[in-house]
């Protein structure tokens, strides 16, 4: 699971040896009145000082302004299901940026929402694409060949839902002159290029990058089948001129460590084991942290059998040259698509007396690992167990699979009858039916030749969203969705590229849901949890989100299926949306009693975030409302709206 690369004296004398260690940042000197990173600081944190709204009055919390991005005339309406506003605006010097489901970057006044520029990297095009898209990334530094006296090149970076990272300048919105080809580069050039058979949409971004001093550090979303085709490398480029630094091969070469885990030459143009969600960095010790993904076709390993690294692995590597640290893998040889799919959290939790720097990876499974930053070796005990396996032909299910002691499961791993929802009679009856259908034998769970139950279903657990850390605390606030998927695996015609495809009820991605698509176990269906990291152990739970049909029937606390994170704040607050209920809410961080909700255009599939007004000094909350996304099906409201908070 876990192996060591260079010594921590070894990262720190490369460092040394490199001019991007001394000259150029990522801004790393945030002030608590801004937000310069999509996690709040570059060890993805969520976590603000600020505590000018607090648990005496955030009840007082009204909007300051509402805007709107424009992205439903530019044809959001009519996008696949995939698309989302799900950004996490930055602000930086009293200006905002944000991005949008079609990569638009647009900047904004923070304090007013006035529009100060916009950039349209489809303006030229016919067809435009949308996904859902996080954010952009913020780096300064000294202008190239300027007097002792240096004026700062200000840039944004991010990747684009057609393969392009791009770098702007942060005060005018035009592409950095310098940097690749007018601004641009092509991230599907000389790679994914060649595979034809790719899906437009399948190469694209749609989280920030990482920036480390003066690299931008990017991995990006991939199809999930077939199972050949681009490959889930991260890439680093120069911030200034876009050339190409280092390459990670998630899918190890031959020659390489961890490349006997691939039998055979299965890891040759292996698709997937990609980073689409975000990194983070330790600037000190010059680590990039990497969430690996799933390797393709997700459900079918019988054409890669082995482990399967760093497929679903937690992977540190030397920030300046992209060379392995250390790795963890969290799922091997994975049949479930449990990817790996949050920021990694940095932080400081306290064991045995002493002060240990750790790193925290939420996950789909509803574990919550907690790793020692420079080793990679868990905190908390983690057991090898022996996990239910595969009886299609050809697969070969890894024996066993890694779970923490501490902390417990914060998700729904099983099902008993006996716990099918009783919400309403049809939904009892309806989803006692389809259970008696199923087979289900814990965790891990693959998908077989029978109709299977899997829990957690693929969007977890945890996802994208993440979590939030409250150092004073040392408390972990994270959402988890209880939501299982059915299905099974269907043979296919000789001479296709996989021989078995899973199968749900209707479609590949299927779920346990009644026949108004609710979740067909006991409530709550979402939940946000408190978990003390010193300890490994759970504080408070609390259902999440509200059904408004069944609150006026009487039926209460059933929480919902949720996408979009939390932060903390020193004002006692955790701020989180996500749900698919409309609504943006604020949590007393000891208790989990919610102190305020507001009613929001859309479901809030996004991460707010704080800042204090450059001018006025007032604490502003945002959040994106776009509805949209994975979970559209359950809300149809769609929205183009960023919300700005503050007290009166």
């Amino acid at each position: 699971m876990f192996r060591a690369g260079l010594s921590f004296v070894q990262v720190i004398s490369l460092c040394g040896a490199f001019s991007f260690c001394q000259y150029g940042q990522a801004a790393a000197q945030t002030s608590p009145a801004e937000w310069r990173f999509y996690g709040g600081d570059q060890a993805g944190t969520r976590y603000s000082s600020l505590k000018q709204i607090d648990r005496t009055n955030v009840s007082g919390l009204q909007r300051a302004w509402t805007y709107h991005t424009g992205e439903l005339e530019l044809g959001l309406r009519t996008a696949s299901f995939q698309a989302s506003f799900s950004c996490t605006p930055l602000v930086v010097d009293g200006v905002m940026y944000l991005s949008t489901p079609s990569s638009r970057v647009i900047a904004l006044d923070a304090e007013t929402g006035q529009e100060l520029w916009k950039f349209d990297p489809q303006a030229s095009k016919q067809q435009r694409e949308f996904n859902s898209h996080r954010g952009v990334a913020y780096w300064e530094g000294p202008e190239q060949g300027s007097t002792r006296e240096r004026k700062l090149d200000k840039r944004i970076l991010y990747g684009t839902v057609d393969g392009r990272l791009i770098a702007l300048d942060a005060e005018t919105g035009k592409p950095a002159e310098g940097f690749g080809n007018s601004g641009y580069v092509d991230l599907r050039a000389g790679g994914a290029d060649r595979f034809k058979q790719a899906p437009s949409w399948g190469a694209r971004v749609t989280s920030p990058p990482a920036v480390f001093h003066d690299l931008v550090i990017i991995g990006w979303g991939l199809p999930e089948y077939p199972a050949q085709g681009p490959s889930g490398d991260v890439r680093a480029f120069d911030v200034r001129t876009g050339k190409l630094v280092w390459t990670f091969h998630t899918v190890p070469h031959p020659g390489e460590p961890g490349n006997e885990t691939w039998a055979g030459d299965s890891w040759k143009d292996r698709m997937g084991a990609n980073v689409w969600s975000m990194m983070s960095l330790d600037e000190k010790r010059g680590l990039v942290f990497l969430p690996i993904g799933s390797a393709t076709y997700d459900f079918y390993g019988g054409d890669r059998k082995g482990q399967n690294l760093f497929a679903n692995s937690l992977v540190a590597l030397n920030a300046s040259t992209g060379k392995l640290v250390w790795y963890y893998q969290m799922v091997h040889h994975d049949l479930w698509d449990y990817d790996l799919p949050a920021q990694p959290l940095l932080i400081t939790v306290r064991q045995n007396g002493r002060a240990v720097e750790a790193v925290v990876q939420i996950t789909k499974m509803g574990f919550v690992f907690v790793l020692d930053r420079a080793t990679g070796k868990p905190l908390f005990p983690v057991e090898e167990r022996p996990v239910p396996q595969s009886n299609v032909p050809g697969e070969a299910t890894w024996p066993t699979q890694p779970i923490p002691l501490k902390p417990p499961a914060l998700a729904r791993q099983s099902m008993k009858r006996e716990e099918i929802s009783r919400v309403t009679p049809e939904s009892e009856r309806y989803c006692t039916e389809l259970f008696d259908k199923l087979t289900n034998k814990g965790v891990y769970t693959p998908a077989g030749l029978e109709p299977t139950l899997m829990f957690p279903g693929y969007h977890g657990g945890g996802n994208w969203s993440g979590g939030s850390f409250d150092p004073l605390s040392g408390l972990l606030y994270v959402n988890m969705n209880e939501d299982g998927a059915v299905g099974l695996m269907n043979p296919q015609p000789q001479g296709a590229p996989i021989p078995y495809i899973r199968r749900g009820r209707f479609e590949e991605y299927a779920w346990f849901r009644d026949q108004h698509n609710r979740p067909c176990q006991q409530p709550p269906w979402g939940t946000l949890i408190a978990v003390d990291l010193n300890k490994g152990e759970i504080v408070w739970r609390v259902p999440l989100g509200v059904v408004d049909e069944l609150e006026a029937k009487g039926v209460h606390n059933t929480g919902t299926q949720n996408l979009g994170g939390s932060i903390v704040t020193a004002g006692g607050l955790v701020f989180i949306a996500g749900t698919t209920d409309r609504r943006f809410r604020a949590f007393d961080v000891q208790t989990g009693k919610q102190l305020w909700e507001g009613r929001i255009e859309a479901d809030g599939h996004a991460t707010p975030m704080t800042f204090q007004g450059k001018k006025s000094g007032r604490q502003f909350v945002v959040i994106a409302a776009g509805g949209g996304g994975f979970l559209r099906s359950l809300s149809s409201e769609l929205s183009d709206s960023l919300v700005a908070y503050a007290l009166p």
